[in-house]
């Protein structure tokens, strides 16, 4: 067994159980808590580590164990938020991975920092936003994300990666394509003390006239994205899930308008450029009748068909078989292929 190291508490047959949204069972054979990314170096030289890419575990938000990981587990839980650059408008603040997602959100609306807003209550932590391009009520993270810090294992190095450099794309990005290569420890984002409002998806300008609110600001959109949440989405730690499980399927044009042709009240989207649309995931899966479908403890929240749950004892093995049924469904009947969004540890899709 290796020697403490300062600011690391190192747990061996580690349960996970409470470490996932789904709240299903799965164990580690280790897993390291780094406080202080300073000390990432000597935590994946251990002999519990070295030469094995580890599972990094942010929130356990997104992502499903269908068994136990056979690497071991990281979990980065600093908490330091800073400014870096201020000019008045602009400005660059940076916070570490560990930092809880909706808190940072909420934080930086205290300081009157404009354009996270509309990502409001997504589950999770600052470091894993990026790997996945967190996105909601039209806006995705990529749009204020300034540099991304990352250690690469193989080589101890510490890159910054701008914008650019992480190749984001819808619920996408260099992370997410090479898991293994980088641990995000860091992301630094640039926002606004002059707000840009949208209030153009998903009812949020319903939601803010509701509240009777006629000149909303940043942290008004923020409470009415909250309130659609909350309404839409349940709460893990009542009903485990992991939020929206298939991401929006996005299909050549051509397949997209002879779908419409056949079911005109079908929602559609730009997808990633002109030629492509991006399609509801939720519409589909909605009417091949799987909302609220509930196959002992694996089931379909009643109230998104998006939302996969665990109503209390369901395995992720069983999850994931329910998920493969729902896919094929769509598939036969639609013609078109959708994908889970969160990371299936301990099995393939």
């Amino acid at each position: 067994m290796s020697e403490p190291v300062p600011g690391v508490r190192l747990l061996h047959d580690a349960p996970l159980k409470s470490r996932n949204t789904f709240g299903v069972q799965a164990r580690a054979a280790v897993l390291a808590e780094v406080a202080d990314t300073a000390a990432l170096a000597t935590v994946l030289a251990l002999p519990e580590f070295a030469g094995r890419a580890p599972l990094v575990l942010g929130g356990g938000s997104n992502l499903l164990f269908a068994g136990d990981p056979d690497a071991p587990v990281l979990a980065l839980t600093g908490q330091g938020v800073r400014v870096l650059a201020d000019d008045g408008d602009r400005v660059v603040v940076r916070a570490d991975a560990g930092v809880t997602w909706h808190g940072f959100v909420m934080h930086t609306l205290a300081q009157g920092w404009c354009g996270l807003e509309n990502l409001a209550l997504i589950p999770g932590t600052v470091g894993a936003a990026p790997i996945q391009n967190i996105g909601a009520y039209g806006v995705e993270v990529r749009e204020f994300v300034h540099t991304v810090e990352a250690c690469e294992p193989a080589t101890g190095t510490i890159h910054r990666l701008d914008a650019a450099a992480c190749a984001f794309a819808y619920r996408d990005s260099v992370f997410k394509h090479q898991p293994d290569r980088f641990i995000v420890t860091a992301v630094e984002f640039a926002l606004s003390r002059t707000p840009a409002l949208k209030l153009d998806y998903a009812g949020i300008a319903d939601e803010v006239a509701a509240m009777g609110i006629t000149q909303p600001t940043a942290q008004n959109v923020a409470d009415a994205v909250i309130a659609i949440r909350r309404r839409k989405l349940p709460d893990p730690a009542v009903l485990g899930n992991a939020g929206s499980f298939f991401k929006n399927p996005i299909v050549a044009q051509a397949q997209a308008d002879a779908l419409l042709a056949q079911h005109p009240d079908m929602p559609v989207f730009r997808g990633n450029d002109a030629a492509t649309r991006k399609l509801s995931a939720a519409w589909f899966i909605d009417r091949c009748g799987w909302k609220g479908h509930r196959d002992g403890d694996a089931g379909v929240a009643p109230t998104h068909a998006l939302v996969l749950v665990n109503h209390g004892g369901a395995s992720g093995r069983q999850l994931l078989d329910l998920a493969h049924r729902i896919a094929d469904s769509v598939h036969e009947r639609f013609g078109v292929a959708i994908e889970p969004e969160p990371r299936v540890i301990g099995a393939s899709w």
